[in-house]
């Protein structure tokens, strides 16, 4: 279960990223394509979204994570590039 939120956190990652991409990038020199991608990349990411803090919760017992600990990896999926850290400082060495 660890490798499959290992995967969805950098996924998770990704996804945010392209999401920012598409509105400051795309979306003031081509509105008609910022509008077709935005639904498959908001949707992407927000299962994604869900999909990490799910798995968050049920590997949290089996990781040992503190609260604090858990805290920080919650609030990661919440900022740009958050993920990134959490799959290199967290999850690095356990998979």
């Amino acid at each position: 279960m660890l490798k499959i939120f290992k995967v969805t956190a950098i996924l998770e990652g990704i996804s945010y990223l392209v999401l920012f991409a598409n509105m400051l990038l795309i979306k003031n020199n081509n509105p008609e394509l910022y509008h077709t991608l935005l639904r498959p990349l908001g949707m992407t990411h927000g299962v994604l979204f869900i999909g990490y803090i799910i798995l968050a919760f049920l590997i949290k017992k089996s990781m040992n994570w503190d609260l604090k600990t858990f805290a920080i990896i919650l609030i990661a999926s919440l900022v740009p590039f958050g993920t990134f850290y959490v799959e290199k400082k967290y999850l690095e060495n356990n998979a």
